[in-house]
């Protein structure tokens, strides 16, 4: 029997069906179009959490797409398992004209891609992949010399010298529709049948309001308001734009558009330095970081004695989500206070954060710490009651999370802050200047 032919657009942080730069392509130039979606056991086989909301997002979105493309008389093709199998059945099914993707920078992405383009090509089928989850990618924004920008505000001013209005147009997709291939509604797996189960995900609203971002710079650092746009979820699957959101924003609130640079200027970082379990700044990786389980362990739980670090890891693990500004905080606490290795503290945001991006949690921990792309001196260390006093006067945001606080049921501090910035300081600076002290050594010795 014949198979049929038709083409394939590969959804993997990209799930919309509207201003899909891959997709639009993909309908436009090839047609008879059939979407896939792979559950990826090379990543999701390593999560140990069965009710993993990152998952049940993912399922709750293609649920919803499913029923659009039904709506079209289209259908989803959902698949389980390690893309390059899942490939090859594909291929022995359907005969298959083309592939579209949408770029993913991060390094096993790469190397997955690598290996299905290899594959695709054995068998004369081109492999096509688009830019769609930033404006600027990869070595788009360099410094004159050609060299990748490692600090932040020279990258945004370059950033923001290259853009250009064009670069915020949609790519209308959903005005080829025509393009689908059209077939009954394939099955799709159950959150069972995957391995995994329903969760208490709230999704947070897709709508970006004008009114948030004109008040974005006095409410982003207040975390007991509804000061932030909440769309990082939305970025990290895509199921925004962020030509949309650049679009929203480049004329109405600076200050949010900076948030969005930030978010590409460490993914160019990850693609110019792919290294993330190493210390950017190597002599960062000789700090003699503190192996102390119960202090990590009552981090973790929100149980440090500090109300603000607390909270943060409070509303961390009950939603999956965090207030920027107490991801900084309880950063800096674990890093400094505890002189705990931030790849600790790192690996416990990605296993729970509803929308860990690997380039964003690295470089945010990273600077946290002092090791990565931070132009500041690794002295500088939050104090947790001061950023309280001025960001959680009232202690709205705190009671809501730490409903003992005030109590004789809260525990005491882990520590006493000027003792352990004091600490911190001295460890800091005896590691790093060993360390040069090191090189000048061994530089004498071998020139």
């Amino acid at each position: 029997m014949k198979k049929p032919a038709i083409s394939i657009h590969w959804f993997r942080r990209d799930l919309r069906l509207n201003d899909n730069h891959g997709l639009y392509r993909a309908l436009s130039e090839h047609g008879d179009v059939l979407p896939l979606f792979i559950f990826d056991t090379s990543i999701i086989d390593k999560l140990q959490n069965r009710k993993d909301r990152r998952v049940d997002f993912i399922h709750r979105t293609l649920v919803d797409l499913q029923q659009q493309l039904a709506n079209l008389g289209s259908s989803f093709l959902i698949e389980h398992g390690e893309p390059r199998t899942v490939w090859t059945n594909i291929l022995d099914r359907y005969d298959v004209t083309a592939v579209t993707v949408n770029h993913d920078h991060e390094p096993y992405a790469i190397q997955r891609d690598a290996q299905i383009a290899a594959l695709l090509a054995a068998r004369n089928i081109p492999f096509r992949s688009f830019k769609d989850i930033s404006i600027f990618e990869r070595g788009e924004v360099l410094k004159d010399n050609g060299d990748p920008y490692t600090v932040f505000t020279p990258y945004m001013k370059k950033w923001r010298a290259q853009f250009k209005p064009e670069m915020m147009a949609a790519f209308p997709s959903e005005s080829h529709f025509t393009g689908l291939w059209r077939t009954p509604q394939l099955p799709l797996p159950s959150l069972e049948e995957i391995g995994f189960q329903r969760t208490d995900l709230v999704i947070p609203p897709r709508e970006l309001k004008s009114d948030l971002l004109a008040h974005y710079p006095e409410t982003r650092n207040l975390p007991a308001v509804n000061g932030t746009s909440r769309m990082s979820t939305h970025l990290r699957f895509g199921t925004v734009s962020v030509r949309d959101l650049v679009r929203r924003s480049s004329t109405v609130s600076p200050i949010y558009l900076n948030e969005l640079i930030w978010r590409e200027f460490f993914m160019q970082i990850l693609w110019h330095f792919p290294h993330p379990e190493r210390a950017f700044k190597p002599a960062y990786d000789h700090i003699p970081w503190r192996t102390d389980e119960v202090g990590f362990h009552a981090w973790c739980e929100g149980r440090t004695g500090y109300p603000l670090v607390d909270a943060g890891m409070r509303e961390l693990n009950a939603t999956g989500l965090m207030h920027n500004r107490l991801r900084m905080v309880v950063a800096s606490f674990l890093t400094k206070h505890l002189l705990i290795d931030w790849r600790w503290g790192e690996a416990y945001f990605a296993s729970h954060l509803l929308d860990f991006e690997l380039s964003s949690n690295n470089g945010g921990w990273q600077w946290a710490s002092g090791s990565g792309c931070d132009a500041a001196p690794y002295f500088r260390v939050f104090n947790p009651e001061l950023q309280q006093q001025r960001f959680d006067p009232a202690l709205n945001y705190v009671k809501n999370w730490v409903h003992e606080y005030g109590s004789a049921n809260y525990v005491p501090p882990l520590v006493v802050h000027e003792v352990a910035r004091k600490r911190a300081i001295e460890t800091y600076k005896l590691a790093l200047a060993s360390r040069v002290k090191s090189n000048e050594l061994r530089t004498q010795l071998f020139t």
